[in-house]
């Protein structure tokens, strides 16, 4: 950091630690203040390059600003705000330091000019994230928390050695256009950890797996920044790679299938993240100025609604400890403001007229017509339909409208309530506005959402959902159970290969490896210890043994001499003159 640039994401990295040393309305004032000027930091820059320094004759970037950079730190600044907002209550103070460290990796990703910062910042996101599972501190919550981290170990894993490629092929570091400065391998294992993170099935399961484990607040943070910064890197990396384009509109249907298997209303919104994350990959895969346009701004978008619509789902949970739908109903009563706001964000990610989704997503529905491609166009849209399905309608419905479970609750602590308001807030001012978006995305922006063709379209399109959704409803009543993803292989399948192959590995380590132990290393470790031993007996204690007697002859001589007689004393040292005398005559 210099005093023309500062960097927000260390900002909040460093500030972070502060908050364990604070108390009462000082430690929450800080909470707000350093989010905020993050979000202020972000705001007043200037694009350029700044923050650059150099490592063993490599430039490394830490402040790559420009459009993309700017619009993406925009949000990720304003989320950490909301976020830390919602979680103005808790009084965990590792899940704070965990968060504001999370956001800040975030805000790295997004200003880094080079693979090696990158990677730094990518790693760290990746730890801070997975103590924000391994906080809510249950068992099933620090299961999800290992194998989140384990995943992303791994994904990390495949980054570096892409990079390492990537470097020796090339020589740089620098970090732009992989499709054009990196093929091969290189290029292939840079772009394989990219859709890691962004949850590309079958490379997504995790995500549904440790989102509804984390802690309420916990969960609200990390709905917003790896897969949104690994479709940043994207974007910035490799858009119009032909690839993508197929795997996000996969993953758009892929979510929301998954979705209608769920029960647990946080693991539902989960899949939801995929579907949504999927419109944003299609449109770095179709790489036009309005498809990466679209990606980005749904990226925008899909931060603020999907972080309403957990803090919804977290609320209840705060205040009931339900998670289940067939366990709740009812709540309208007791929490109608909950309610309300939680429809917004349902009306966002559903993109209906004046909100959010709305004036985002058809951008990507839209290049997907304009570069002529009927599949992928049909593809989306159906995706869309049952996103509203189960958003918009079947999880409010059993969460808030279905048979009373007769569980109490109440509305949320008033800092969740204001978090989840501003949200509301935001996504309305969007759909509303959409030029408030607009003007901050990377390309010139000629696209005009609200058109009598595109409006009457999507709400024949909702309204036909919602007539099925009705007429169906008896059919759709969520089950009491979970749906494995391709998290089975390290859920049970790897239990089920450890009993697999038990037998027979406990044959070979009592035989062969068994044997091997025996000469290698029993053997030869018990003859060292017993010729160690003897050598303590025979030299060492013999040796301490033999000083401690003398020691004691020497205590008894002396102690006759001291008689307390000052004629004895007299004698003795005038014998003791007398030899020296001698001595000293003989010496001559």
């Amino acid at each position: 950091m210099t005093a023309e640039w500062v960097h927000p994401g260390l900002l909040l990295i460093l500030g972070a630690w502060l908050v364990p040393l604070l108390r009462g309305r000082i430690k929450r004032a800080a909470m707000l203040i350093l989010p905020a000027a993050a979000l202020m930091d972000c705001l007043l820059m200037t694009p350029g390059i700044y923050g650059v320094t150099s490592i063993l004759g490599q430039d490394l970037v830490f402040g790559r600003v420009d459009r993309l950079s700017l619009v993406f730190s925009y949000v990720f600044s304003l989320m950490a705000l909301l976020a830390m907002i919602y979680a103005l209550h808790v009084e965990d103070d590792s899940q704070h330091v965990a968060a504001l460290t999370y956001v800040g990796s975030a805000l790295g990703v997004t200003f880094a000019g080079d693979l090696l910062s990158l990677y730094v910042f990518w790693e760290l996101m990746a730890i801070s994230s997975a103590l924000l599972v391994l906080l809510r501190r249950e068992a099933s919550a620090v299961a999800a928390g290992f194998r989140y981290l384990l995943v992303h170990i791994f994904g990390g894993l495949i980054l570096l050695a892409g990079i390492v490629l990537h470097f020796s092929r090339t020589g740089s570091l620098a970090f732009g256009d992989m499709g054009a400065s990196s093929g091969g391998a290189a290029g292939a294992m840079i772009l394989a950890a990219f859709l890691l993170n962004a949850a590309v099935p079958p490379l997504g399961a995790w995500l549904p797996d440790a989102y509804p484990e984390a802690t309420v607040t916990g969960a609200v943070f990390m709905t917003a920044f790896t897969t949104k910064s690994a479709v940043y890197v994207l974007i910035r990396g490799y858009a119009g790679t032909e690839l993508l384009v197929w795997l996000g509109a996969a993953m758009a249907v892929y979510g929301v299938v998954y979705a209608v298997l769920e029960n647990d209303a946080r693991r539902l919104l989960a899949y939801h993240i995929i579907s949504q994350v999927g419109y944003m990959v299609c449109g770095v895969g179709i790489g036009s100025a309005l498809a990466t346009n679209g990606a980005t701004a749904h990226a925008f978008a899909h931060i603020l609604y999907k972080a309403l619509l957990f803090m919804g789902a977290g609320a209840v949970l705060q205040t009931t400890g339900l998670r289940k739908l067939s366990e709740m109903g009812g709540l309208y009563k007791t929490m109608p403001i909950t309610l309300g706001l939680y429809m917004i964000g349902a009306f966002a990610i559903s993109a209906v007229p004046l909100f959010s989704g709305f004036v985002s997503k058809s951008m990507v529905v839209s290049a997907a017509g304009e570069s002529h491609r009927p599949a992928i166009f049909l593809m989306l849209t159906l995706a869309s339909a049952g996103t509203f399905l189960h958003t918009g309608l079947k999880l409010p419905y059993y969460m808030f409208f279905g048979m009373d479970s007769g569980r109490p609750g109440r509305e949320p602590p008033r800092n969740m309530l204001v978090a989840m308001g501003l949200a509301a807030v935001a996504c309305v001012l969007i759909g509303v506005f959409p030029g408030l978006l607009y003007q901050h995305l990377p390309n010139p922006v000629l696209f005009v959402p609200y058109t009598l063709q595109h409006v009457t379209s999507t709400l024949g399109m909702l309204g036909f959902t919602a007539l099925g959704f009705f007429l169906l409803l008896k059919h759709l009543d969520p089950e009491p159970a979970i749906s494995l993803d391709t998290d089975w292989f390290y859920r049970r399948g790897s239990a089920r290969l450890v009993t697999l192959v038990r037998g027979p590995l406990a044959r070979l380590e009592s035989g062969f490896v068994g044997e091997i132990y025996e000469f290698v290393i029993r053997r030869p470790v018990l003859g060292a210890a017993t010729f160690l031993r003897n050598l303590d007996t025979l030299v060492v204690d013999s040796a301490i043994v033999g000083l401690g007697r003398s020691t004691g002859t020497l205590s008894q001589v002396l102690k006759t001499l001291v008689s307390g007689n000052a004629q004895h004393y007299g004698l003795i040292m005038a014998a003791g003159i007398l030899s020296l005398l001698v001595l000293a005559i003989l010496i001559r």
